[in-house]
């Protein structure tokens, strides 16, 4: 195919780094319809426009709609292929899902809370407790990634039935030694913990943490531990060098289209680089909570997120929304967790209208509040108090459309747009820590109900107990000698006899 390209491109083309990173094609609406990766941006986009070069009819179809590129510069080959994962999730490019072989996705597998956590990889992700991560559409990278990473943070792969000693992989460098408590599970796990953060795109943290952990280290004058610590920052950094063909904390703001569209559309005073999102959840009125999550740039930032359980189990999520709002918006929380720039309320109207109460009694009018309603994925504005204007331009630029309803403005544009998307994103998140909270302190006043029937189990035991294995059901998987050494045998083999009366 002849390849006609645009001066523009060619521009950009010329300018292209010969850097690792993650590039984007728009057609002439703007709308991203490819993302992919690159070791070298300049050497692998490049070569899309080269008329020597053999192409499929998709990818020819591709360049013949491709209007603009852009690119992200990543540190490394690793960083670039967990970031373009992570924007593929955000904007599903109709491209990629045109070019991907299903028989090629694959998520990474870690069964963090088992007694003998590993990291695999799978095809269908399950049910089953553990933690998956992806999809990633190139197995090879995928598998060579981990096993870079897993010099850096090492990790079991599988459990040998009946062993004793530690592997092989373990003199290696590879493996935690769980088999003979050369690593504790606690240790193991925060181990995990780290490479769970790089793989969603916290490199620096990481980075910073282990910094740090390695100063206390030679504070306390644990010189072992603080050499260990200075050769996994040491390995850590030296990730850049290797060849492996989110990270989410390389994301350039001005690359966001859903932000600068949510933007554009609300007429926002301020870029919305900080979203927080609320719902509410609980059982008929019972062990209700509500979160707030935080989107920092359009990326989840977990260490932000907040937890609120309501004073009072009412069944009515007009007045808890409006209570957890309040709550937010107290000047202690203002001054010690920020304000936000946008403020993203999971439901309609009613929602909506609770939350905005709050706000105003806190005299934080100038923060807009909107809603998302689930039905239809209806974006819902106050006409008076949500501190926002709807840009119809961009609204029809965008083919979407407004009606009235009383007071409000409910919003409906393409389910495929990037502002639906971003705000999805952002209310699915705060739905799955709302319930999650929910279902842990359900399980713990369970736990708690059945403790109390115990003689002689009082207060600061079941608190203890409680603290250290979370549910009767973690409870019921450890040995009774590990509970006479927390309770003393009599108390052991009651909650034991408890254990065994129970259906868990």
């Amino acid at each position: 195919m002849n390849v006609q390209i645009d001066q523009r491109i060619a521009d950009k083309l010329s300018i292209l780094p010969l850097k690792p990173g993650v590039y984007f094609y728009k057609d002439k609406s703007g709308e991203i319809i490819y993302i992919g990766k690159a070791a070298i941006l300049r050497n692998r986009v490049r070569q899309y426009f080269q008329k020597s070069r053999y192409r499929d009819p998709k990818t020819d179809a591709l360049i013949r709609e491709i209007d603009d590129l852009e690119w992200m510069e990543v540190e490394s080959e690793i960083d670039a292929l967990f970031l373009e994962a992570e924007l593929i999730r955000r904007y599903l490019p109709r491209y990629n899902i045109l070019l991907r072989d299903d028989k090629a996705l694959v998520y990474v597998r870690i069964d963090y809370d088992s007694d003998y956590p590993t990291v695999s990889f799978t095809r269908r992700p399950l049910d089953d407790g553990a933690r998956y991560f992806g999809p990633y559409m190139s197995v090879l990278a995928i598998r060579q990634a981990l096993k870079l990473l897993r010099r850096v943070f090492p990790y079991a792969t599988k459990r040998q039935p009946n062993q004793k000693r530690a592997s092989l992989h373990y003199h290696l460098g590879l493996d935690p030694g769980l088999e003979e408590g050369r690593t504790t599970l606690e240790e193991y796990r925060a181990n995990l913990r780290k490479l769970i953060a790089y793989i969603t795109g916290k490199r620096l943290s990481i980075v910073k943490d282990i910094e740090k952990e390695m100063k206390q280290a030679a504070k306390n004058e644990d010189f072992e531990q603080a050499a260990k610590l200075r050769d996994q920052l040491n390995s850590l950094k030296r990730l850049s060098q290797q060849i492996v063909f989110s990270d989410k904390e390389f994301l350039d703001i001005s690359k966001d289209q859903g932000l600068n569209e949510l933007s554009e559309l609300l007429s926002l005073k301020h870029f919305p680089k900080r979203i927080e999102g609320y719902d509410i959840s609980h059982m008929q009125g019972s062990d209700v909570v509500a979160s707030m999550v935080v989107f920092t740039n359009g990326v989840s930032n977990k260490t932000q997120y907040r937890k609120f359980k309501t004073k009072n189990d009412i069944n009515n999520d007009f007045f808890n929304m409006n209570e957890t709002i309040y709550r937010r918006f107290s000047p202690n929380h203002i001054n010690g967790w920020g304000a936000p720039d946008l403020v993203l309320i999971d439901g309609g109207k009613g929602q909506l209208d609770a939350a905005i109460k709050a706000r105003d009694q806190r005299e934080s009018k100038d923060v807009p509040f909107i809603g998302l309603a689930k039905r239809e994925e209806q974006i819902v504005i106050d006409i008076n108090r949500s501190e926002v204007v709807l840009n119809h331009d961009c609204m029809r630029r965008l083919r979407g459309h407004a009606v009235m309803s009383d007071n409000y403005i409910l919003v409906t544009l393409p389910k495929s747009s990037n502002v639906v998307k971003l705000l999805q994103r952002v209310r699915d998140e705060s739905h799955r820590f709302a319930v999650s909270y929910h279902s842990t302190l359900k399980t713990k006043r369970v736990t708690v109900s059945l403790l109390e029937e115990i003689p002689g189990i009082g207060p600061a035991t079941r608190i203890k107990l409680i603290k250290k294995y979370g549910s009767l059901k973690n409870m019921a998987t450890v040995d009774e000698a590990e509970l006479i050494q927390i309770v003393g045998p009599k108390k052991a083999r009651d909650i034991r006899d408890l254990l065994l009366s129970v259906k868990l």
